[in-house]
């Protein structure tokens, strides 16, 4: 779920500054002689105050408003349950609370044994030990899912093949207990992948290191993502909407993202009533100032719905321009044909100020048949193709990207390699940008995506 953003998140609100002129002009006015109590009260009448809202009722579905909320059950909530299940004295259950408190959301314990004793000692004032640390952490680290409060990657995949070879004795046996001996003494190797090495200090054929290789890529290296966890549950919620309508693309405000704001009836209520009671008769002063009150109060409510709808004219403009600017894509779909834009594009074509424009693309999201997409993915710089038009640097990425899901695993593609890929189909670019943008598409070098065939 997307957070709920401030409402003044695109401008300055100032509210306090217009409260303070507000008592001003009230307090000009009920001293100035040429006040008229009774005009006032049916000119705020007339007007009608209640219907000044933001959107219409159509907009007030109670479905519409509906958010998801997950119901689940937390990662250390889980292991607490099955701390239950040990016979622990209260001194042992406090140091194991204090570890499991200390398991960060991928399953891991980042925190070292010497910081957890003295976690334990100032927090309960409790001296422990390091072994007494280390005794509980590996009690907790056979609770489920298996590789829990695992120090590091290493040890998070020992700990989950030994419980399958535990609990599993008779299923690739063979595979599983060489994959097991590859984890404790030749991990470095299986990290880099150095299969050749590998290979010949193990004396295994290239099928029989593939079955290998094959049961340790099954382990989870984030135990913690078995379980269900409300760690970061969040649900994105996009802010626009894109539809297209026949090859016209139309462009929305999410209603769910918009307040629903409206003037309170009871204000109206409370004036109708103050002009009945003062029928035939001059107000008082106590009546004056109540009604003045209530003035101030439906001036602050009509100042704050028009500032509402300035912000999201703002987020319409912003949105309406980046549409226009990536209209092909938008129609499309394709990567490779989203232009190169910057913020100061935008700036120039709104008329709003280039910090506005960054405001709105770093924090909303558009959804559109092509999925939901942060706004600032849609910004990128230009470069130079050999027949020197401008295109933008996310259709070279995306190129590297395709190049390199379609490559020989067995054979991947050096940067060197991708480099003459690029510069065969127009892109002249140098090889340490091209390891610059594989590096931003979070792709490993071409010696880390090899694989056996």
């Amino acid at each position: 779920m997307k957070r709920g953003d401030d409402y003044d998140d695109v401008f300055d609100l100032e509210k306090e500054g217009f409260e303070s002129s507000k008592e001003s002009e009230i307090s000009q006015e009920n001293d100035g002689p040429e006040y008229e109590f009774d005009d006032y009260l049916n000119e705020y009448l007339d007007d009608d105050p209640s219907n000044y809202k933001l959107r219409g009722d159509e907009y007030l579905n109670e479905e519409e408003k509906s958010m998801p909320v997950p119901v689940e059950s937390s990662l250390h909530e889980n292991l607490e349950k099955q701390l239950g299940m040990l016979n622990l004295d209260d001194n042992q259950t406090i140091i194991a609370n204090q570890i499991i408190g200390s398991i960060d959301e991928d399953g891991y314990l980042r925190r070292e044994p010497n910081s957890i004793v003295d976690d334990v000692l100032f927090a309960y004032n409790i001296e422990t030990t390091l072994q007494d640390v280390n005794s509980i952490v590996r009690k907790i680290q056979k609770f489920e899912p298996a590789g829990i409060c695992a120090r590091t990657l290493q040890e998070c995949l020992i700990l989950q093949l030994e419980d399958r070879i535990e609990k599993e004795p008779e299923v690739h046996i063979l595979q599983r207990k060489a994959a097991l001996k590859i984890l404790k003494d030749f991990f470095d190797e299986f990290t880099k992948k150095h299969y050749i090495r590998m290979k010949k200090q193990l004396n295994l054929s290239d099928t029989e290191l593939k079955e290998i290789i094959d049961e340790i890529v099954k382990l989870n290296p984030k135990p913690a993502s078995s379980v269900e966890s409300n760690f970061q549950s969040q649900y994105i919620i996009p802010d626009f909407i894109i539809t297209n309508r026949d090859g016209e693309l139309e462009l929305a405000l999410n209603s769910k993202n918009a307040p629903d704001l409206r003037i309170n009836d009871q204000y109206m209520e409370m004036l109708k009533g103050y002009r009945e009671t003062i029928q035939g008769r001059r107000a008082t002063k106590p009546e004056k100032d109540a009604v003045l009150f209530i003035k101030q109060k439906i001036d602050s409510a009509k100042w704050f719905i028009d500032a509402i709808k300035q912000r999201q004219d703002t987020l319409f403009r912003t949105m309406y321009a980046i549409m226009k600017y990536q209209y092909d894509y938008f129609s499309s779909g394709d990567e490779r044909r989203v232009k190169p834009m910057i913020l100061k594009d935008l700036a120039e074509v709104t008329g709003l100020d280039i910090s506005t424009v960054s405001r709105v693309a770093n924090s909303k999201f558009v959804q559109t048949e092509f999925g939901t997409k942060r706004l600032k993915e849609f910004f990128s710089e230009s470069m130079q193709a050999q027949d020197g038009t401008e295109v933008s640097t996310l259709e070279v990425k995306t190129i590297l990207s395709d190049e390199v899901t379609r490559e020989d695993k067995t054979k991947p593609l050096s940067d060197e390699r991708l480099m003459e890929i690029l510069s065969e189909r127009g892109y002249n670019i140098a090889r340490r940008t091209i390891a610059k943008y594989r590096e931003q598409l979070n792709i490993p070098v071409a010696r880390l995506r090899k694989e056996l065939r």
